[in-house]
């Protein structure tokens, strides 16, 4: 009874989604893993099933940077996949590429279930390019029982640069051998904290007002968070393994137990706290800490939306829509986001999570919601809209790294400006 009644359900939902012919979907995706992965799958069954015409094929196609050259290759050769899983800085060079097409524009796409934050980010122009799927953003975890040894409050993590630093202070009196402060050295979290002092990471309202040319590295957001990074490598709180973009490596350190505080995606919320758990301490999760004297922002939603691709005829481009709007449903992204720690995306599964007791005072992922919740939708935590966008973030990394190994902040951080926009400038001469 339970089968009949969710392939009732979801042909309800698709409605005319069902096609008079077979239609097949290719839908690349970026998660390789049993769980995150095997969901996807499930979820392909499940509308296969309901939709005998349809066959939506899911393939994981490596990593987001992979996965957009890939796709681009696809296209070229006019074998484009109908639905492709591309991460959020992507979407300036998805939309030059001229390979997709904006999703709103396929029938009619009903918005008002959307997070705003999260929509925010994917609007462009007017237009609404993809459906937002994995979503994130970065929180504090922290280990309670260290916290308590060092003599700090378990139940007040802290929320700004100097609460953080203070603790700190307290950690490495305590001597409990263990580093005080991780997060990996990943332009991710640079961008989060421009944006939560309502600063523009590139000009031209973060390039959604005209095309971005200019990279704003030398502002003073930009210095006051890599000297406060600075700062805490120079008195020794700060650990990572040296990488770039380690996330694995960084989430490692605090997983066992080496380090108190650890800033990290939301997204990692169940990973980590079972990891936690296996080891053997409370995991705390806090509000991303932000710069002093600033009012609270809010944050750039992370991770990856779903784009149909141009050129593919009508029904399959449909059929494409349908999918990915099943597979974002309601019912689907609260199950989602209990198995893996990304926001849910839609107004109606929060409630849904709400009623199910997921979302108790003490939940974790609680303050994760708040803190998406209350992000204020602006140019600034709409997110920036930069074609060589990796390229960027990796400079910016680069440079503080360069700072850790003793170049000034100024210095490292004009270098790194000047580098950015001759890389933006040679992108932008290529696209038009």
């Amino acid at each position: 009874m339970k089968s009949k009644a969710l392939t009732a359900a979801i042909s309800v939902v698709l409605g005319a989604g069902v096609m008079a012919q077979s239609v097949t979907v290719e839908f690349w995706h970026t998660f390789g893993d049993p769980k995150r992965g095997g969901w996807i799958q499930a979820k392909a069954d499940a509308f296969n099933k309901a939709n005998p015409n349809i066959k939506v094929v899911p393939t994981f196609k490596g990593s987001y940077p992979d996965i957009l050259q890939a796709a681009t290759l696809a296209a070229r050769q006019g074998k484009p996949p109908a639905l492709v899983q591309m991460y959020e800085i992507g979407s300036q060079f998805a939309l030059d590429s001229g390979i997709f097409q904006p999703v709103g524009g396929i029938g009619t796409l009903d918005t008002s279930d959307y997070i705003k934050p999260v929509l925010n980010y994917y609007t462009i122009n007017g237009k609404v390019n993809s459906i937002p799927f994995n979503s994130s953003s970065p929180v504090l975890y922290y280990n309670k029982d260290l916290m308590t040894k060092a003599g700090l409050d378990p139940n007040k993590p802290p929320m700004t640069y100097g609460e953080l630093t203070a603790a700190c202070a307290k950690v490495a009196a305590a001597n409990l051998g263990v580093k005080c402060f991780g997060v990996s050295l990943n332009g991710w979290f640079f961008e989060q904290w421009m944006a939560q002092q309502g600063a523009l990471l590139a000009n031209n309202s973060n390039g959604r007002k005209g095309r971005a040319t200019e990279v704003l590295l030398t502002s003073e957001p930009a210095k006051k968070i890599v000297s406060w990074l600075k700062d805490m490598n120079d008195k020794g709180y700060y650990t990572y393994t040296g990488k770039l973009e380690d996330w694995d490596g960084s989430d490692a350190i605090f997983t066992d137990a080496k380090v108190v505080f650890h800033i990290t995606s939301t997204a990692d919320i169940v990973n980590i706290g079972d990891a936690a758990k296996k080891t053997g301490f409370q995991m705390g999760v806090g509000m991303l800490p932000i710069a002093d004297g600033v009012k609270r922002n809010g944050v750039v939603i992370g991770g990856a939306s779903l784009w149909i691709s141009k050129g593919i005829p009508k029904e399959q481009a449909e059929a494409a829509r349908d999918f990915a709007l099943f597979m974002t449903g309601t019912e689907n992204m609260a199950e989602w986001h209990k198995l893996t720690g990304y926001y849910p995306v839609r107004v109606s599964a929060v409630e849904v999570l709400r009623k199910e007791g997921w979302l108790k005072e003490d939940a974790p992922q609680l303050v994760a919601f708040n803190q998406l919740l209350q992000t204020t939708p602006n140019e600034a935590t709409a997110g920036a809209l930069i074609g060589p966008f990796q390229q960027v973030r990796r400079i910016v990394e680069e440079a503080i790294q360069k700072v850790f190994s003793g170049t000034s902040v100024d210095a490292a951080l004009t270098e790194a400006k000047t580098k950015a926009d001759a890389a933006l400038k040679e992108y932008n001469a290529s696209v038009k």
